[in-house]
């Protein structure tokens, strides 16, 4: 989406963004601030969020949240939606990851991925479609899921679980919300450089008995492309979802893949 002579349409928009203080999440908080939306960063990294607030100056604050926690994320995003005084976009993007053979994971590697990645958007949509049905105003929610949502992934079948959930919970809860013109879709990132994905690098490295830039490369070799996916190509789409040009999308996950996966 661009600014153009006569504005964007998300001049004022409200836009709450969890997990928006790095990576995919930091992209998306730029992208709606350029489009001139007022945007909430909520993240348990408030340093990071801080430091992107300062940088971008007006119509961007923060707040800490805990996505795993009902009463820390019933109160973040009360306070959000009071402090903006509404929401017309939820972007329930905070995840997590960790890496290992599925014979060597455990209970705490299962619970931290499915608590981030699934229960937290679970806890923050339910939150926006409360106050969406509350107030009659039919806004939208972006959930981040991931290429992992599709296909399973080898070392990663616990974040694959959890992501999965997020599509489901997306689907079941685009179902119910669309008679009340609430839209609920989400995107599916592949191989996007960012802070985690540099930690899954060296991880995997390990694990396979490689080099972190033969990991990155192998990356770049699955992706039709041919290059590492940035923030900036997944905030695109995040924007475009939220737009009036997809009025007629609800409960999709959209691949952001360069091509990795085409189904």
């Amino acid at each position: 989406m661009k600014q153009t002579e006569a504005g964007s349409e998300f001049d004022g928009k409200r836009v709450i963004v969890t997990g928006g203080a790095t990576g995919i999440g930091a992209a998306i908080v730029r992208a709606f601030h350029a489009e001139g939306a007022v945007v909430r960063i909520l993240d348990l990294d408030t340093d990071g969020a801080n430091g992107l607030a300062q940088e971008l100056g007006a119509r961007v604050t923060v707040d800490a949240i805990d996505v795993r926690d009902r009463a820390s994320v019933t109160q973040a995003m009360d306070k959000a939606i009071a402090d903006l005084g509404g929401l017309d976009v939820l972007c329930a993007n905070a995840g997590v990851s960790t890496m290992r053979p599925v014979v060597d994971l455990t209970d705490q590697d299962w619970d931290f991925n499915m608590d981030v990645n699934a229960r937290g958007v679970f806890l923050t949509n339910q939150a926006a479609c409360k106050y969406f049905l509350d107030s009659g105003h039919a806004g939208c929610i972006v959930n981040t899921a991931s290429l992992a949502a599709k296909v399973g992934a080898p070392l990663l079948a616990h974040y694959s679980a959890s992501k999965f959930a997020v599509l489901g919970w997306t689907q079941g809860c685009a179902r119910e919300m669309a008679p009340h013109g609430i839209r609920v879709n989400a995107v599916c990132p592949g191989f996007v450089r960012t802070g985690m994905q540099d930690r899954e690098v060296e991880w995997e490295a390990s694990l396979r008995s490689m080099t972190p830039d033969e990991v990155r490369q192998d990356y770049v070799d699955q992706t039709p492309l041919g290059r590492i996916e940035t923030p900036e190509d997944v905030a695109g789409v995040v924007v475009f979802l939220a737009s009036d040009a997809a009025r007629f999308m609800t409960g999709q996950g959209i691949n952001v893949t360069g091509g990795v996966y085409m189904g």
